[in-house]
């Protein structure tokens, strides 16, 4: 409930930052981790992680806590997640300026998994936000995004990246579909 809560006064506090009246479900959560391989031993980037759900999700699915560097633009929950998740890293910044935020951490990554709310911005931001984080990584390595939408966040665009969607996640409030970007 506190976690509800925490969102809530995001919400109303900075609107377009938060995107969500909810922290992702379990289910959703879960469905996001399983692309992401635990054996590599590279970092993943985890954006918007909120109060965390995702994070913990990672974790469970076996990625080492060392492994996950956290880009949160809310110091509320950059103070939480330090607090939950100590053996993460947690960078206070804006995902949308990857290169500024990261100073140079990361310049290869295992996978990039986002829970921004990428429709509360500009086309142009979405597409250069998705295209920074599959820079980072090898190419066939997903970019790895949910969205509440039927058609998606961002249209692959040929040449520089395709996207597939996942089912829909009905266990999910809102249901949501998990998409995967991947460079062409």
């Amino acid at each position: 409930m506190r976690d509800q809560l925490r969102f809530l006064k995001g919400l109303a506090e900075r609107p377009r930052m938060t995107g969500a009246v909810a922290p992702s479900g379990e289910a959703l959560a879960k469905a996001m981790a399983r692309h992401v391989d635990p054996a590599d031993e590279r970092p993943v980037i985890e954006l918007g992680p909120g109060t965390g759900v995702v994070t913990k999700a990672l974790i469970a699915h076996g990625v080492a806590p060392g492994r996950i560097i956290a880009v949160e633009y809310s110091p509320d929950f950059c103070r939480l997640l330090a607090e939950r998740f100590p053996d993460i890293t947690v960078v206070r910044g804006d995902a949308y300026d990857l290169d500024g935020s990261l100073d140079g951490r990361a310049p290869k990554v295992s996978s990039v998994v986002s829970s921004l709310p990428l429709v509360a911005r500009p086309l142009g931001d979405r597409t250069r936000l998705i295209e920074a984080g599959l820079a980072r990584m090898t190419k066939g390595t997903p970019f790895i995004q949910f969205s509440y939408t039927f058609k998606g966040p961002v249209k692959p665009i040929p040449g520089r990246f395709t996207a597939e969607a996942s089912s829909w996640i009905w266990m999910n409030m809102p249901p949501a579909r998990v998409w995967l970007f991947r460079r062409a």
